[in-house]
């Protein structure tokens, strides 16, 4: 399968609220490979299925570590605790990176390619790149959160 084209800002679908999955079907999954694998060569660590044209609630998050990928499919966030305050950069603003305050832990329920339903708890960057991909789905941009923008110098050394 070959990498799908990313969704750059100002696209309007970016900032839509995204219709939840009803159908499971090998469509579906042969989504999320083809998500993964454009994610993985635009050296990203998640992807929403609107930023690559598509308005449902999709999404993968892939932070290598031992969880692997994760299939996020209409996913909301049961619980958050704490807070960090990191950098975050999206392959939607190539080149933009800057400060987001997010919860430092959160209990997600989701569904999986099959409509399976399951609970994941996450902290740190994890539960960082997680919210990220859930703003997504509710057209809500990293932009709206950043604190502060970074120089280039900044996030590069």
């Amino acid at each position: 399968m070959s990498a799908l084209e990313i969704v750059v800002y100002p696209n309007d679908i970016l900032e839509k609220e995204c219709s939840k999955v009803t159908v499971f079907n090998l469509r579906l999954s042969k989504l999320l490979t083809q998500m993964y694998e454009t994610m993985v060569e635009a050296d990203g660590v998640g992807l929403a299925a609107p930023q690559i044209g598509i308005c449902e609630q999709i999404a993968i998050v892939d932070i290598g570590d031992d969880h692997g990928r994760i299939d996020l499919i209409n996913p909301s966030i049961l619980e958050m605790q704490g807070e960090q305050i990191g950098p975050e950069g999206c392959l939607s603003f190539p080149g933009l990176f800057g400060e987001v305050k997010r919860a430092d832990y959160i209990k997600v329920r989701a569904q999986n390619k099959r409509g399976k339903i399951y609970t994941l708890e996450a902290e740190g960057f994890l539960a960082r790149a997680i919210q990220h991909e859930i703003d997504h789905l509710h057209g809500v941009l990293f932009t709206a959160k950043v604190t502060r923008y970074y120089e280039n110098d900044e996030i590069e050394g």
